[in-house]
């Protein structure tokens, strides 16, 4: 591999070269005093934006919230006094994540507000762990994240549990009287994401019944809880009548400012509506060349798709590497093959399902997630601030850029040459994406409800696949209605990393390689895709002046 000093020499040309250098980890090397004064106010920011916890209860109260707010602005204001001039690149991009991370903050205080408008801000569990590197949207603190345990478990850990869940009653008493918004879609989808967590308490319960009797009856207090805290939302919600979205100028201040991507709102849906046409268009032409193959069945039982889930991580890794893609670790197969799907019957399919049980390859391009996930964990960047999984989702331009990208890419290196109808799963891969990010600009622009987001999402997806009366597709839109910018990231992610790597072939010329490349970019860490651009060709976006 050609080291970071190697890929800088080619645009020497650029007067970039000196912006290239690796990471140090001392700011003295880089000839500053303020990089470690960087890493400490980054230290002290990240215990600080948590909220205070009043026994075993986060504090977002209106007054907790409010006095927040007002220390931010100490925080932003030592950030500014620190002297960037004569950092490193690396080092400049690090303070740019500071301040993304503070803009962030400063915007749930300012228009987001989610422990005032979002009922579903107050899940007490989550069941299964992301793909990303923190979990997608924003949700209280102290949420018990059931997937982190490993039954059964030690005296310490029933202890703890049992403590976080006779925290939950009161809990959801402080969430009635934080709840003083007036978003009606956030509301009634709030209304949902409390079903669900009564479901998944009750499924607890009965698990664990056998396993440690002692915990059942905080989880059923749990319970009791949640189901009381859903019954009173069902109560207010006839009186929810304002809209949820943020409003198109919002919008484009939380791409630019907190997410990092030289977009707006009306530059993301050019982009995808572009998206939609163009994947369809080239699926039908996809369909009309293989029209003499026979079509691509899914496997008839459990053991026959567990057989060809194993063999396709097998052959996408040895495709990375025989084709020069990529550096295969040890550590990269195991962590695609303990996130093999289980096998579900024709009735319980859904959009993903689909896809994946008919060539489980094009998922396993988009589990590079997962790839992320283990790197970041067995290799750790040398930045403290790089290291650990930024904050507001900030990180979902690369996260799901890449993930989104790779499909299309590795078909266009080759992945699918032994199976051409997979290429036409990539493209219904690339609309589905398209359509749901559509609707989610539509609903934070407050032209649509989610209903109406919901049945566009549905039926300009191909092939039928994506059920409008689905969990999967509410699930969806409820998270691009929480988290702006996400739904359109799969998208925006992958358009700028394919503007990125444009750049550097045009600059590196036949001192292109696909490998070196790929692992540079690898090596910058899960940012945002511009400030991958900044490090990796001197370019730098005037969103980040």
């Amino acid at each position: 591999m050609q080291n970071r000093s190697s890929l800088g020499a080619a645009v020497l040309f650029l007067s970039v070269l000196f912006l290239s250098s690796s990471f140090p980890v001392s700011a003295s090397v880089a000839g500053s005093s303020g990089y470690d004064d960087l890493v400490q106010l980054f230290e002290e920011w990240r215990e600080f934006q948590k909220p205070v916890f009043r026994d075993g209860v986060p504090d977002y109260t209106a007054a907790a919230m409010e006095e927040q707010h007002q220390k931010l602005a100490g925080f932003q204001q030592r950030l500014d006094e620190i002297d960037t001039a004569g950092w490193t690149v690396e080092q400049q991009i690090d303070s740019l994540l500071v301040r993304a991370e503070m803009n962030g903050l400063d915007f749930d205080h300012r228009v987001l507000r989610p422990w005032e408008r979002d009922p579903a801000f107050y899940s007490v569990v989550v069941e299964s762990e992301s793909d990303t590197p923190l979990r997608e949207g924003p949700i209280m603190a102290g949420t018990i994240e059931l997937w982190r345990l490993s039954f059964p478990l030690t005296a310490a850990e029933v202890k703890w549990l049992q403590q976080r869940f006779r925290s939950v009653p009161a809990t959801l008493e402080q969430a009635r009287g934080n709840l003083t918004g007036n978003a009606r879609d956030l509301w009634q989808l709030g209304i949902w994401t409390q079903q669900e967590q009564s479901a998944i308490l009750g499924n607890l319960a009965e698990e664990v019944d056998s396993i440690h009797a002692e915990l059942v009856p905080d989880i059923e207090a749990a319970l009791r809880a949640v189901d009381a805290f859903k019954e009173w939302l069902e109560v207010q919600f006839p009186s929810k009548t304002g809209p949820s979205g943020i409003g198109i100028e919002n919008y484009t201040w939380y791409l630019r400012h907190v997410h990092l991507v030289p977009y707006s709102w009306e530059d993301e849906l050019r982009l995808m509506e572009r998206e939609l046409a163009r994947s369809i268009a080239h699926m039908k032409l996809e369909e009309h060349r293989n029209r003499e193959l026979p079509p691509l069945d899914p496997p008839a039982s459990a053991e026959d798709w567990e057989q060809r889930a194993g063999a396709s991580i097998e052959e996408f890794l040895r495709f990375l590497d025989e084709q020069e893609v990529m550096e295969i670790e040890s550590y990269m197969d195991p962590a695609l093959r303990v996130r093999i799907a289980p096998y579900s019957p024709p009735e319980d399919r859904h959009f993903f399902a689909q896809v994946d049980l008919r060539d489980p390859r094009v998922m396993r391009c988009h589990h590079i997630h997962w790839i992320d996930k283990a790197r970041m964990e067995k290799d750790p960047h040398s930045s403290p601030i790089r290291r650990v999984p930024l904050l507001y989702n900030i990180w979902d331009s690369r996260a799901e850029g890449l993930a989104t990208g790779w499909e299309e890419m590795m078909a266009s290196a080759g992945l699918f040459d032994d199976s051409p109808r997979s290429r036409e799963l990539v493209y219904i891969m690339v609309a589905q994406r398209a359509a749901r990010a559509i609707a989610g600009l539509r609903v934070q622009s407050n032209e649509w409800s989610v209903e109406e987001a919901v049945v566009f999402a549905a039926e300009k997806t191909p092939r039928g696949w994506f059920k409008p009366d689905g969990a999967l597709v509410l699930f969806e839109q409820q998270l691009y209605l929480q988290q702006p910018g996400y739904g359109t990231s799969y998208l925006t992610g992958k358009a700028l990393i394919e503007e990125l790597l444009a750049e550097l072939a045009l600059q590196l010329g036949d001192d292109f390689v696909l490998k070196d490349v790929m692992e540079e970019f690898f090596a910058a860490g899960v940012i945002p895709v511009s400030l991958i651009r900044w490090e990796m060709t001197g370019l730098r976006d005037p969103i980040l002046n």
